[in-house]
């Protein structure tokens, strides 16, 4: 297939890349390569993938109407896979029109895209921050999420309504991806373990919000894109067909994990005992995140597995290689 992946030197979204074209698809990445991190990561991200022959980049800013507009007129998709987004909790508290002009506007525009393309099926990044402060243990996709605590969670409920809406109205089938702390080799600066990996190694102390009693359902990078495959499916071999109009999953790996264990856990492979200090929770923070998979068993006969002891192993052995420590 012909496949549009957006925020393609993205952590996900390349790794996602990288499977596909490994498998004979044809991909255009899009990125915008802004600077909330290291522009440095996502060009190397993108220098991985650019020795396929079946990939070409475009630098793309999806909030720019105009330019998605001369994308899909100009290309020919059979599929779109929608990873672009302005990511971080804690950064939406002080820049909240980024995540309005990205996460929404940006998210119209390519699905407006597709739309007036004619293309049939888009699966789009959401988030497990939708659950808000939930008290129900495994989230559920049957539950309420019509109580996000952060501007970042509210963007990623307003792209699954929004998308709801274009199945209803124009018969587009839809996937929402609600991922749970992905994790893994070529990750995102701003996440807990890659800053944690630094710190230990730097010998600077690390801070555990609400007290280090916090914990999160980690799920390893290689876990979450057989997911994103299964759920896509090839022209032969059909992805989800039990709900082929509109679905959300949970993609996390079922296995809650304390910040206490998970920094021990990075101490031994890291081989340095941290330095650490406990502070309240930030605003926007949940103090548990557990997904309910039953659904993505049930359609795809795959749920995420990997542990968490081997997962931070392979991002140690990657971090370390990388940044030659």
């Amino acid at each position: 297939m012909r496949i549009l992946v957006t925020g393609a030197a993205g952590f996900i979204g390349s790794h996602v890349c990288q499977r596909l074209l490994e498998r004979g698809d044809d991909i255009l990445g899009i990125d915008n390569l802004n600077n909330y991190y290291e522009v440095a990561l996502k060009e190397s991200r993108l220098a991985n993938l650019c020795c396929y022959d079946r990939f070409r980049f475009m630098r793309v800013d999806i909030t720019d109407r105009t330019s998605v507009e001369r994308l899909f007129q100009d290309e020919n998709f059979d599929r779109v896979i929608h990873f672009a987004a302005q990511a971080g909790v804690r950064y939406s508290l002080s820049n909240p029109h980024t995540y309005i002009d990205t996460n929404v506007a940006g998210f119209t525009n390519i699905i407006e895209g597709c739309r007036l393309a004619g293309i049939t099926k888009m699966m789009f990044a959401s988030s497990s921050s939708v659950y808000g402060a939930n008290t129900r243990i495994p989230y559920s996709t049957l539950d309420r999420t019509d109580q996000p605590i952060s501007l970042y969670a509210a963007t990623k409920k307003a792209n699954e309504l929004i998308a709801y809406v274009y199945h209803h109205l124009f018969g587009i089938e839809l996937i929402g991806m609600r991922f749970f702390t992905v994790y893994g080799p070529w990750g995102r600066p701003d996440m807990a373990y890659y800053s944690f990996t630094r710190d230990i190694l730097d010998h600077k102390p690390i801070r555990l919000y609400n007290y280090g009693k916090s914990k999160r359902d980690f799920t390893f990078i290689d876990d979450a894109v057989e997911c994103v495959v299964r759920l896509l499916g090839e022209e032969t071999q059909p992805g989800v067909e039990c709900c082929p109009g509109y679905h959300i999953y949970n993609i996390g790996n079922q296995h809650p994990v304390d910040l206490r264990r998970f920094v021990s856990i990075l101490e031994e492979n890291i081989g340095c005992k941290a330095l650490t200090e406990d502070v309240p929770p930030q605003p926007g923070d949940v103090e548990e995140t557990y997904a309910d998979t039953g659904s993505l068993e049930d359609d795809i006969g795959y749920s995420p597995v990997t542990p968490i002891e081997w997962g931070l192993s392979r991002f140690v052995d990657w971090y370390l290689g990388y940044h030659g420590r």
